[in-house]
């Protein structure tokens, strides 16, 4: 069963790699930012 986490303030920084690296392991990642994101 894949796990979900939310990330806040992911736009940059610690956020998105956190973002990506949960991404990739397999995982449910959802994120909020203050700026408009484009790239994830």
């Amino acid at each position: 069963m894949k796990k979900t986490v939310l990330i806040t303030g992911a736009t940059t920084g610690i956020g998105k790699a956190t973002d990506f690296a949960f991404g990739n392991k397999g995982h449910n990642a959802a994120f909020t930012s203050r700026n408009k994101v484009d790239d994830h």
